[in-house]
């Protein structure tokens, strides 16, 4: 059994977006599948040993690093993402600084972050000093690096990749299976 206890779904607020490809960056428009943001899905308590046991019974994704975000524009043709703030507050960009249908949004400790294959990704700004995450991946999936320049074939791969079949954080119910 989990140590975490999760907010429930009944009242867990979820942001979704969906963002035009810009420039050579895909973000949403291969899969449609939207950038979610659960807010405040973990509780104040939780840390990042907590976080990666929960990721790994509910057994969707395999937690493979704490860190914060790169402050340099990137995507992965690879396979989706799953982050969770266990530390710190942020500002993040997704979609590309000059996108007109960027989103520029405030994460904090607590929030986990669905962010599926092509989307563009940056840290803006650690307003603490101290913004940490885990940083997941389905099984068998490894992070790829793509930065939107012309000739990146891989991104070609994106419309490949299956969805979840399970909620990361949830299971058999959750946000990322609606």
């Amino acid at each position: 059994m989990s140590p975490l206890t999760l907010n429930p779904l009944a009242s867990l607020r979820v942001s979704s977006y969906q963002i035009l490809g810009h420039n050579f960056i895909p973000n949403t428009s291969i899969q449609a599948k939207p950038l979610l943001i659960y807010h405040s899905c973990l509780p104040s308590s939780a840390t990042a040993s907590t976080i990666e046991s929960h990721l790994n019974e509910t057994g969707v994704v395999i937690p493979q690093w704490r860190y914060t975000m790169y402050n340099v524009t990137h995507f992965h043709a690879s396979t989706h993402e799953v982050l969770c703030v266990f530390s710190g507050q942020a500002r993040l960009c997704f979609g590309g600084e000059s996108n007109p249908s960027k989103v520029e949004t405030e994460v904090q400790k607590g929030d986990v972050i669905i962010i599926p294959a092509g989307v563009a990704h940056r840290l803006l700004d650690d307003f603490s000093s101290n913004f940490q995450m885990v940083g997941s991946y389905p099984k068998g999936k490894h992070p790829d690096m793509c930065c939107g320049k012309e000739g990146e074939e891989k991104v070609k791969a994106i419309s490949g990749l299956g969805w979840f079949e399970r909620d990361p954080l949830y299971g058999d119910e959750g946000p990322v299976l609606q």
